[in-house]
């Protein structure tokens, strides 16, 4: 069989609202995510025995890890089907940022839980595979999904949203990563929030034509921006340089940092949006893409 290849997409929260954390240790959420047309490439190919090798422009930072989410995921498949430790080659091609807040771990894991499957010809389903998904954290199932949907829960509750247009954005990381522990951690140190209050927010648009679903999406939030800002404040700069920039309609960070989403009325905006911030921040990984396209 030759090898096969699967985009594993960047995921952008639209919004994220965040209530305390629970007796369990974890947070309540509420978001509504999509996906983009720019993201790391998997593939899988027969082998011997199970291996990862990774390359790309964020390569180096994945290189050394022993348990990447990837290897974590396959393993858990061989379990749940129980035929082993799948026997595969996997290559990836790392050109997402590292702890940047668009899943690309769990991103990642989803294509090659997504080609395994394939590869080797295993019977389970996708209520199947996404509870093996869920072994790498809330983000697993989603991200296998890679499909827009509202999340709730702590993630796991996830309900498909088909009424969400395309829509155009320029995506900005300012080249600092933004650790979701700690994070997390900043956030719970903060003000207490009421959970029903944190989690709310108002009913979806009627007329969800892009424009009004970017002014819907300005009077919602990402609780974790504050805390992340807070704890590096080269994001706040990275906001402000995404929102200030000509064509962006709604600048906004994405998960848990550090890459901030630049909202745009256009194709063409968003293309003009990207050429401006390369040119202001030559050390910055800028993209334009299409969010909510799948």
């Amino acid at each position: 069989m030759p090898p096969l290849t699967a985009l594993a997409p960047a995921k952008i929260n639209l919004f994220l609202h965040v209530g305390p954390v629970d007796a369990d240790g974890y947070h309540p959420l509420s978001s509504l995510v999509a996906f983009g047309e720019v993201g790391d490439r998997v593939t899988v190919e027969p082998a011997d025995r199970l291996s990862l090798s990774v390359s790309g422009p964020f390569g180096a930072g994945l290189a050394a890890e022993p348990d990447n989410l990837i290897l974590r995921a396959l393993r858990a498949l061989g379990q749940a089907t129980g035929t082993g430790e799948p026997p595969l080659r996997v290559t990836l091609d790392k050109r997402l940022p590292i702890a940047a807040g668009l899943g690309g771990g769990s991103s990642d894991a989803g294509a090659a839980l997504k080609l395994a499957r394939q590869a080797l010809g295993l019977d389970i389903d996708d209520v199947e595979l996404e509870a093996v998904a869920g072994v790498i954290g809330a983000d697993g199932p989603m991200c296998l999904r890679m499909r827009t949907a509202w999340a709730e829960g702590r993630g796991e509750r996830l309900t498909d949203e088909p009424r969400l247009p395309p829509l155009h954005a320029v995506l900005f990381n300012p080249g600092v990563p933004s650790p979701t522990g700690a994070v997390y951690r900043a956030y719970d140190a903060g003000p207490p929030r009421a959970a029903a209050h944190a989690l709310a927010w108002p009913a979806p648009p009627a007329d969800w034509s892009p424009a009004v679903v970017i002014d819907w999406l300005a009077g919602l939030r990402n609780d974790l921006q504050p805390p992340a800002e807070a704890l590096t404040p080269t994001i706040a700069g990275a906001v402000s340089a995404v929102a200030t920039t000509p064509g962006v309609a709604l600048a906004r960070m994405s998960g848990s940092g550090a890459t901030v989403f630049g909202l745009c009325r256009s194709s063409q905006d968003a293309a003009a949006a990207a050429v401006a911030l390369s040119a202001a921040h030559p050390a910055a990984w800028v993209a334009p893409t299409r969010l909510g396209a799948a």
